[in-house]
């Protein structure tokens, strides 16, 4: 999977997503496009150096798929404990969909409105 088909893959999660550059006054992080979902972050990954994607993900899953795939690791930048980082050069793109896909639900419900006032 390249780039351009991951950033289409994110587009297509949902109307809801949107799409930013949001690191443009840090000179090493102008190149990173992050894709959101109600105001948060699900995916994001520097376009000039795809090598890792990073993606939320649920704290009791991070082991178990870093044991099965050794394409998953920690993510750039972020906290380890919630994100995961995935190698853009040797994931498989059903993988790496799969992992994105699981990333925007993983958001979404965390942040839909209607969830948020029932707590």
């Amino acid at each position: 999977m390249n780039v351009e088909e991951l950033r289409d893959y994110c587009l297509s999660l949902g109307a809801d997503v949107e799409e930013k550059m949001p690191f443009q006054a840090f000179k090493a992080a102008r190149g990173v496009l992050a894709f959101y979902v109600c105001g948060h972050m699900f995916c994001y990954f520097d376009v000039d150096r795809f090598s890792t994607v990073s993606l939320k993900c649920r704290p009791e899953d991070i082991d178990d798929l870093k044991e099965r795939h050794p394409e998953v690791g920690s993510p750039y930048n972020l906290s380890a404990k919630h994100w995961i980082g995935v190698d853009a050069t040797a994931a498989a793109g059903d993988l790496l969909r799969g992992l994105t896909r699981r990333s925007y639900l993983l958001v979404k419900q965390q942040y839909t409105p209607q969830k948020r006032k029932t707590k």
